[in-house]
């Protein structure tokens, strides 16, 4: 492939993909040390990977929209192509006259084997083509245990990690960047023209009140929340009717934010926060880490089952329960709130994401893969790590799952993290008058609460699509079933 190299000859070309920041970027700080500098973004037309969701979809316009205003700010626009990226790199090459190509690594398997022959097809046409790490704290096909082999189970992938995350200093963002000359200018697809905001209906309102897409937008909140939440973490995080978590999962999946940012600015914190504060936030980043871990090794982590036993569970797929779960219409407050949470912003408190996961596995006995499907499409945050890894462990057919017979009482887990009932009030408006005393479990109530709580069961708000007990029962039985089999 022949360069035109009567302009930018040591221009470099950095590819964009879930990565959208200036800052801690190694692909971008490689690319500033030369004469130009050619940012790019490709909507990856025949891309082997999972189509975002639709909430993620939404995320990805204004996050790129703000990665372009801040790469205009240091001087190199953003171009958006569309299309093969083994076509356009080589095709970017040519008409710009760079030299190399440089991008941050993904993880996704279905990533792997196409990033590593665009990297040998550059570097045969004599390209310097490099990859470099940055997403994670580790790499995921490079930590293994004693024997070996990788971890599947969280506590001892914990403890072999965690010595090593404070060993990078993020970088920072490059002062300046370089444009090809003006005689090199090349043509940039408009980002409207990828249509990736809703409209007829527009449902994003929601969304757009709860977030701010972009490298600053996860600063702030990062900086807010260090300030503001993280002393008491530890215990509030589990308190769904409190902003007491970081809020910062949907900026790590777009790459927004690096986890090495995060850990770096929560050793620098000036906070009143305790140490059981600051090790389980960290075990949290961990968390992550370890689903990506998992994710590496396991390609198949979003629609097989980990535990192969799990091949055999029957599953019950009734399209009228799935529906009242994912229009938070169970008549289990807890698991309504939680779901009206999700469809309104793009996202779901985490204690109650376990809650809605196991009442669809277990009350409900829906295949997790109807829930991660939900989840992918509806999160701010879906990423195909944590994604698949917390839905095999709540359905118990994960790596260091919940045991199975671990079945969530929605009821109970309500009155424990939500007493008061305010994130219920919150998100299923026609409980807001309920009494604590029997705001997750209305059915209890007398009539003469219910009247003056205007709550008609079965018409304002429903009855409980199952009951708690003999659900309970039927799941046991379920798994008493493969278990016996194995």
């Amino acid at each position: 492939m022949a360069r035109d190299t009567t302009f930018d000859t040591d221009a470099a070309i950095v590819w964009f993909r879930n990565d959208l920041r200036v800052s801690d970027n190694a692909a971008l700080m490689a690319a500033s040390a030369h004469s130009a500098v050619v940012p790019v973004f490709i909507r990856e037309t025949n891309s082997p990977a999972r189509p975002l969701g639709a909430a993620r979809t939404w995320w990805l316009h204004h996050s790129l929209l703000r990665l372009g205003q801040k790469l205009e700010s240091l001087g190199a626009p953003l171009l958006l192509l569309s299309g093969d990226p083994a076509q356009i790199l080589p095709d970017l090459v040519k008409a710009s006259g760079a030299s190399a190509v440089y991008w941050n690594r993904r993880y996704d398997p279905s990533h792997k084997e196409a990033d590593a022959a665009l990297k040998a097809e550059l570097q045969a046409d004599g390209l310097r083509a490099e990859s470099f790490a940055g997403q994670l704290l580790h790499e995921p096909l490079r930590l293994q245990t004693g024997g070996g082999t990788y971890y599947k189970v969280y506590s001892p992938f914990w403890r072999a990690m965690e010595p090593d995350i404070e060993k990078r200093p993020p970088l920072p963002a490059p002062q300046s960047l370089t444009p090809l000359s003006s005689a090199r200018e090349l043509a940039s697809e408009e980002l409207a023209s990828w249509k990736l905001l809703p409209v007829n209906p527009d449902w994003s309102g929601g969304l757009s009140d709860a977030w701010t897409p972009g490298e600053d937008g996860a600063q702030a909140r990062l900086t807010d929340f260090l300030e503001n939440r993280m002393q008491g973490y530890a215990e509030r995080r589990d308190i769904p009717g409190m902003d007491a978590t970081s809020g910062l999962s949907p900026h790590l999946a777009s790459g927004e934010i690096t986890p090495a940012q995060i850990i770096d600015a929560l050793g620098n914190a000036d906070s009143d926060a305790s140490s059981s504060d600051r090790s389980k936030f960290r075990k949290e980043v961990g968390w992550r880490e370890f689903s990506w871990h998992l994710l590496a090794n396991e390609p198949g982590l979003a629609d097989r089952n980990h535990n192969s036993r799990f091949d055999a569970f029957p599953w019950i797929n009734n399209e009228k329960t799935l529906h009242a779960w994912q229009k938070g219409l169970t008549g289990y407050p807890i698991v309504d709130a939680g779901m009206r949470e999700l469809w309104r912003t793009g996202w779901m408190h985490n204690r109650v994401r376990m809650v809605a996961a196991s009442f669809l596995t277990k009350h409900l006995m829906i295949d997790w893969r109807q829930g991660e499907a939900w989840f992918w499409d509806t999160l701010v945050d879906a990423d195909p790590a944590s994604n698949a890894a917390s839905w095999q462990w709540v359905a118990g057919s994960g790596a260091d799952a919940a045991p199975y017979f671990r079945i969530f009482n929605p009821i109970l887990q309500g009155e424990k993290f939500d007493p008061d009932g305010d994130y219920v009030r919150k998100n299923v408006p026609e409980l807001a008058e309920m009494p604590a005393k029997y705001i997750h479990k209305p059915w209890e109530a007398p009539d003469s609460v219910l009247e003056a709580a205007g709550v008609r069961l079965g018409e304002t708000y429903p009855e409980p699509i199952v009951d708690h007990q003999a659900a309970r029962q039927r799941a046991l039985a379920a798994y008493q079933q493969i278990k016996d089999a194995a």
